[in-house]
């Protein structure tokens, strides 16, 4: 079921397939939410709403692109984790600086189709589909920067757990016998 509506708040989760930039009508960039089967409008960009859902777990989106750029070297249009434990990986589909900057769920996406030089249909897992002002090359570039990203931090996280087992910083219960 797909309804438009405004929303006051909104906060990204595991079911959230992209945030789109777009014009009021009084030309403020504001944000057209899809969910997996819910469509609504924020009074807010596409920037704000990615931010806020970093800070949500603990760093801003400056910090996550840091990030990025630590383990995978990409450091232009940089593809983020907002939570890896959720799968919560996205990317923008122009420099997150630009107003008409939106961002994609990497792990929603099924099939990209490329509809003309710059225009290409992004079909998630759940057959809903959007029609973007960006060409084919850039949003496949963009996938699979992110897949590289999710790869080198998934490996990352894996050896930390590794690790964790052999040296604890903080016991795991406390013992007060």
């Amino acid at each position: 079921m797909k309804t438009d509506f405004e929303a006051s708040f909104f906060e990204i989760n595991p079911f959230t397939l992209a945030l789109i930039a777009e014009r009021s009508f009084d030309n403020e960039v504001i944000t057209k939410i899809y969910d997996e089967d819910t469509d609504f409008i924020v009074d807010k960009s596409p920037y704000q709403i990615i931010d806020e859902a970093c800070k949500l777990f603990g760093s801003s989106l400056k910090g996550r692109q840091e990030g990025t750029k630590d383990i995978s070297g990409i450091s232009h249009k940089t593809p983020i984790s907002i939570d890896p434990s959720s799968g919560m990986y996205f990317f923008p589909t122009t420099s997150p600086k630009n107003p008409k900057c939106s961002w994609i769920a990497h792990s929603h996406i099924d099939e990209l189709n490329k509809l003309t030089n710059h225009h290409t249909e992004i079909i998630f897992k759940n057959t809903r589909s959007i029609k973007l002002n960006i060409s084919y090359g850039t949003i496949l570039n963009q996938v699979q920067r992110t897949a590289q990203f999710r790869y080198l931090l998934d490996r990352r996280l894996k050896y930390l757990q590794r690790l964790q087992h052999e040296v604890v910083a903080e016991p795991s219960s406390l013992d007060f016998e």
